[in-house]
């Protein structure tokens, strides 16, 4: 089991946390028509995101893999519109963290997908803005 958070593109996801928890499943089917380990299918502000966020936590696969065997190399499904980071329970609080912050700085979404409150929080005047939880 993994420790699990996504990065996504505000303008793509509805900002009621009850309609986003849809969005969400149907995002994580994983039925968009690429491969999932290429930040170029992303949006800008989410491959931004994405190669500086890397530089901490490496990606397990795609073609910026890692070959380092530590507990900072991360699982990362990259989608049209979202990020989804599966982390070591090790680095937990060390990745939440660095994407929060990395969210605010790049103006995208970011979901608690481990959370039991399972929070939302958008982008609004520079920051990050809890806009729902279970």
């Amino acid at each position: 089991m993994s420790y699990d958070l996504m990065v996504f593109d505000p303008s793509a996801a509805p900002s009621k946390h009850s309609d986003f928890m849809d969005w969400y499943d149907q995002q994580t089917e994983w039925e968009e028509d690429h491969g999932y380990d290429n930040p170029d299918v992303t949006t800008p502000a989410l491959r931004a995101w994405f190669l500086e966020m890397t530089k901490a936590f490496p990606p397990l696969n795609g073609p910026n893999a890692s070959s380092d065997d530590d507990s900072t190399v991360t699982d990362y499904s990259v989608g049209n519109s979202v990020i989804y980071a599966a982390f070591a329970w090790s680095v937990a609080e060390q990745a939440y963290e660095a994407m929060f912050a990395l969210a605010q700085k790049h103006g995208v979404g970011f979901f608690n997908a481990s959370s039991d409150q399972a929070e939302l929080w958008l982008p609004q005047n520079g920051g990050l803005v809890l806009v729902g939880s279970a």
